[in-house]
């Protein structure tokens, strides 16, 4: 990259933070291990076998550099304000860390010093400024031995990048990007948005969506939204391979759990979008199957407008890497009305059970509750039960009959209320909550034994 470029970088800057031991730093290209991807590796392991960093060195830690998100500058004339939010995994291959900046742009800086060493601003568009983006949660990194790449979304737009000078590869896409409004088959996407990180598996990179689903008082209504499908593309040239639809059309399998809704014309996965996969996937290569944690569909707590279970909704989702077909799945949520999509990338763990090892792969909720499965077929590696549950009352809502509990590992935060967890400061204000808790449900306060735990259940 040209001075002048890198001069631009330095001005603009881009948040990176090192801490070492007090004492001499090593060369971060002579680390064994690097941190090529959102969560460590593909796995989505998030750990590192490093051990410089232990229990006695931990104290010795020291800032020995410091990158901003944004100092103070002017381009063109405009102040560029700090981001709201910067929520950025770096990545650290040959001695370099690639990030998104507050800008929503790509920078790498050298990982011993914080210098930067190139920076990435896209082309202003014809009459326009340079466009400000939007940070996102990190970035991929691609090698196939002798060439590497940075893919990066920018804004609606996919990206690759030279890993050592950052400049965008003429023979990806149209110019080194790529649109990725463009390619939602038939239906029709006039923005798009993802802040997570790329993936890059066998080759493909893999893009979900974030179509906005975040109802308000203006959207109550909101039935119809586009789709939040997740696609693969090549990796070398852009090219779109395939588009899996998280909302199941006509002649796919889990077609048929989407109803036509009272007064309605048309099946609800006519016009139903959203079901995102905002979070990151994982991958396992040697199988070449990547894994999607699905969201829930429009709107998020109503669904009187999309009768039935409603899938990929809430879901974790098998795909074969390469063709995008769909190997299994298991929805931890039917008919999902409270949000309870996958916040976070699965886990890929090589466990034994029972004598057994196994190929798992665990996923945590907002619920509380880690569903772990063997990511080769898709069974539960411990029993998942489908147990019923109360229905609501809300004017025509759908309501599953059943959920799934994972019986295995137990919930790893509190699952519901007990009579034990109201308040007892004093008699008075005891009393004083139960009534308001009764009152709030509607129904009587009963006792029921659950093997040796007592707790306090509520029923109409």
């Amino acid at each position: 990259m040209s001075k002048p470029a890198v001069h631009c970088a330095l001005r603009i800057g881009a948040l990176a933070v090192a801490l070492a031991p007090l004492g001499a730093i090593p060369s971060a290209a002579g680390q064994a291990d690097e941190w090529r991807a959102y969560a460590a590796d593909k796995a989505g392991t998030k750990y590192t076998p490093l051990d410089q960093i232990d229990a006695r060195t931990v104290h010795d830690l020291r800032v020995v550099w410091r990158q901003s998100t944004i100092p103070d500058d002017t381009r063109q004339g405009n102040t560029m304000r700090a981001p709201s939010a910067s929520q950025n995994t770096p990545l650290m291959a040959g001695g370099l860390l690639y990030i998104s900046t507050g800008l929503g742009m790509v920078a790498a800086l050298d990982a011993a010093t914080g210098h930067v060493v190139w920076f990435d601003a896209p082309p202003a568009r014809e009459g326009q400024e340079t466009a400000r983006g939007f940070a996102t949660r990190g970035v991929a990194y691609w090698t196939d031995g002798s060439d590497a790449r940075v893919l990066a979304v920018l804004g609606s737009r996919l990206v690759s990048l030279n890993a050592k000078t950052g400049e965008r590869d003429p023979d990806f896409g149209d110019g080194g990007e790529v649109d990725l409004i463009q390619g939602y088959d038939d239906r029709t996407v006039d923005r798009f948005r993802w802040r997570s990180a790329p993936l890059v598996v066998n080759d493909v990179v893999v893009i979900g969506s974030a179509i906005g689903d975040i109802i308000n008082a203006t959207m109550l209504a909101l039935k119809e939204m586009p789709p939040g499908d997740v696609r693969g593309f090549d990796v070398r040239t852009g090219e779109q391979l395939w588009i899996f639809h998280t909302i199941a059309r006509e002649g796919e399998p889990g077609n048929d759990t989407w109803l036509t809704g009272l007064n309605e014309d048309r099946a609800s996965w006519e016009y139903t979008g959203n079901t995102n996969m905002w979070a990151s996937p994982s991958a396992d290569e040697e199988l070449g199957y990547v894994y999607l944690p699905l969201s829930t569909p429009t709107g998020d707590y109503y669904g009187g407008h999309r009768p039935g279970d409603n899938l990929f909704a809430e879901s974790l989702v098998c795909l074969d890497a390469t063709t995008g077909e769909r190997i299994w799945h298991f929805q931890a949520v039917h008919h999902g009305l409270w949000d309870y999509d996958f916040p976070a990338a699965p886990t890929l763990v090589d466990i034994t059970v029972d004598g057994r090892d196994v190929k798992a792969v665990a996923i945590t909720s907002k619920q509380a509750f880690t569903y772990v499965l063997d990511r080769v077929t898709g069974e539960p590696v411990w029993p998942i039960e489908e147990r019923p549950v109360p229905r609501g009352d809300v004017p025509g809502e759908w309501y599953a009959a059943t959920q799934p509990f994972p019986t295995k590992p137990p919930a790893y935060d509190q699952q519901g209320v007990t009579i034990d967890d109201l308040i007892d400061f004093t008699p008075e204000l005891r009393e004083e909550a139960i009534a308001m808790l009764d009152d709030d449900f509607r129904g009587d306060l009963v006792r029921v034994e659950d093997g040796d735990t007592s707790v306090r259940v509520w029923i109409d």
